[in-house]
């Protein structure tokens, strides 16, 4: 199975696609993550590349997937997609950085289209009364490239605190875009009753998984 790290990297790859390949300087050997030597690419594990500022979601390239225990039977995952927001960020002090997210749920994507529509209707995230769940940090911490963001989540009109550890995966110029873009991994764990979203609990599971995958760009 593909690992979030190498997921996130194949995203923010997406990013730099072919059709850019021309304006790409020319390929180097660097080490990879695992000690191997891979070719070079816009985006690279190197925080000094990242200069600072606002930046803003790449909707395209950034998801937060969930997974739970379905009845025993079986793991079960959706994702979110279509987010928008910023990261206020200074390298020089990262503890400082201010994240806010919007998550709409219109951009929930599961297995099947009854699935989601169930999901989005009342029973569950009653997408209707509650069309978008936000997250905004409200203290982060540093470690070296590691983070932990505490933040507040409001999710189905609840508002809970929620711990990120997030982990930097890369900057650089995207040679589409001619623009800096950073990216970041980040988990989670949080009960769905804690937001009033207990249906089924507990023949499927409180506890929920999130995996974020975070793509940023910088603002003009």
């Amino acid at each position: 199975m593909m690992t979030l790290r190498t997921l996130a990297l194949a995203l923010l790859l997406a990013s730099g696609s072919l059709a850019g390949a021309q304006d790409m300087p020319a390929p180097t050997d660097v080490p990879a993550t695992d000690g191997t030597v891979r070719p070079d690419t816009p985006g690279l594990p190197d925080p000094t590349r990242v200069t600072g500022g606002t930046y803003t979601v790449d909707t395209n390239h950034t998801q937060v997937i969930w997974s739970l225990d379905h009845m025993g039977f079986s793991p079960l995952s959706g994702m979110f997609g279509g987010m928008s927001g910023t990261l206020k960020l200074d390298p020089n002090a990262p503890e400082d950085a201010v994240l806010e997210i919007t998550i709409p749920m219109s951009g929930l994507a599961v297995t099947s289209k009854s699935f989601g529509e169930d999901l989005a209707g009342p029973e569950f995230f009653d997408a209707a009364k509650f069309p978008a769940a936000t997250f905004k940090s409200t203290e982060i911490s540093t470690d070296g490239t590691s983070a932990t963001i505490e933040g507040e989540l409001t999710l189905h009109g609840v508002t809970r605190p929620v711990t990120l550890d997030a982990e930097f995966v890369g900057a650089g110029i995207n040679p589409r875009s001619k623009v800096e873009n950073i990216g970041f991994i980040a988990t989670a764990r949080l009960n769905r009753s804690d937001f009033g979203l207990g249906a089924a609990v507990p023949l499927v599971s409180d506890e929920v998984e999130l995996s974020v995958v975070g793509a940023f760009a910088k603002a003009p």
